[in-house]
Parts: C-alpha cells; structure tokens; sequence
C-alpha cells in the first residue's frame, strides 16, 4: 500500500537525523497499516506535484495534513478526520503590530503555493494589498525566514511552531485568535472506497481506544483530534 507523503513537513511528515520518515501523520498511518494489515510504503512527494502522482496512481492515499475544500472534494474522496488544525498568524518572537489578516496588509507573507492558508489569505485580501512570497509547502523554510526577520508573517497551522521552537528556540510565535479551524483527512482516489473503509474501520478504533490521542499529545503536547 502505497502513501504519497512531502517528508519536508515537521511535524507532520519529515525525516529524523538518522533519515528515517517520522511525523504524526506518518505514525498514525503505520497504526492504520497494523489494525488494517496492510503493508505501508511511503513515497516522498513534493507538494506541487502530490495531487497529481494519486491521480497517476503512483501511490494510494495520500498522508499530508490535507483539509477538505470545494476544489479538491469534486476529485477526491476524504477517509473520517484524523487531526483538527488551527489556521494562525506566526510572527517573530516579540513582535506586538501584527494581529489580524488586517494587519498583514502591506507586509511581506510567506505562503504556500495552492495552500488553504494562501487561499484563506487570498480571499480576505481582495484588492491585493498584502506582498506574498511563496514558499514550496517546507513551513520550516517560512518560519526561518520570519526568524531571520526576511518576513514578516505566516498564515499556517499552530501545530507546526511547537515543533520548530523545540529544534530552533524560540523565535517566532502564535499571535491573535485562530483564523479558521479546520480537520484534516487522508485523501483517495473515487475509485477507493474500499481501501478508504478500511482506513476508516482503523481509525474509529484508535479514536475509541485513545491511541490516536496519545500519538497527538506526543507530537503536539495535548490532544488535538478533536
């Protein structure tokens, strides 16, 4: 069973220092693979070319901290959410004139290209007063790039700064009230179903059991699966 994950996305999916593939996601689909017996093999993929190696069927699902949206729900089938993720401001550590999308307006942001985030973002900003600069899907890359103070700020999940304030300090943080809060899905080809009911029987148990919330509070420091 094939699963189409970045590798670049801590601390979701990345490698460790020994080049093992580690990550929440990555874990929760090694327990799906146990409960379900099937065979996992990951497979590294960037982000701008995800979509399309599970529609060329280079792999099976794909295990990427995905959020639904209209776009993606006409291609694609959703298995039941495994994480609900908050969509924040990240700004350097100290910073107090940034708070809301408002105050985003003329500063340079660092998105992910076809992100929910830059859609978020591209959305509220109608008249194009916000200097986006895009990043490939790494937020490490936009966080240190924020740190160095080369960009001012970021809209993406708050569960990425925990991790990168464990390997880096304490250079950026979580500023205002969560823009959005959205779940997050292992995303399938229509042609699926089977394979996503399997995936979903799996699940149900490791909610139901507490496993899915004890590899959350090792990730994350608290359970964030609901």
């Amino acid at each position: 069973m094939k699963v189409g994950t970045e590798g670049v996305y801590a601390p979701f999916t990345f490698t460790d220092g020994s080049g093992k593939l580690t990550g929440y996601d990555v874990e929760v689909v090694e327990e799906i693979g146990k409960r379900a017996n099937l065979d996992i093999e990951f497979v590294p993929t960037p982000w701008d070319s995800m979509f399309l190696g599970l529609e060329s069927k280079k792999f099976d699902f794909i295990a990427n901290e995905i959020a639904k949206n209209p776009e993606r729900e006409k291609k694609y089938t959703f298995s039941d959410d495994y994480l609900v993720s908050a969509a924040q401001i990240i700004v350097k550590k100290g910073r107090t004139d940034i708070k809301t999308l408002e105050d985003l307006k003329g500063k340079r942001v660092m998105t992910g290209v076809g992100s929910n985030y830059n859609k978020t973002l591209t959305d509220f900003d109608k008249n194009k007063e916000i200097n986006y600069a895009y990043f490939d899907g790494n937020v490490s890359i936009a966080l240190e790039e924020i740190a160095q103070g080369k960009a001012d700020a970021t809209l993406n999940d708050r569960l990425t700064v925990g991790y990168f304030t464990k390997q880096r300090g304490n250079l950026v943080e979580i500023v205002g009230e969560p823009v959005t809060k959205t779940p997050v899905y292992f995303t399938f080809r229509k042609d699926s179903e089977e394979l996503k009911n399997k995936v979903n029987k799996a699940l149900a148990e490791m909610k139901a059991d507490g496993t899915l919330a004890k590899i959350s509070e090792k990730w994350f420091g608290g359970d964030y699966t609901k």
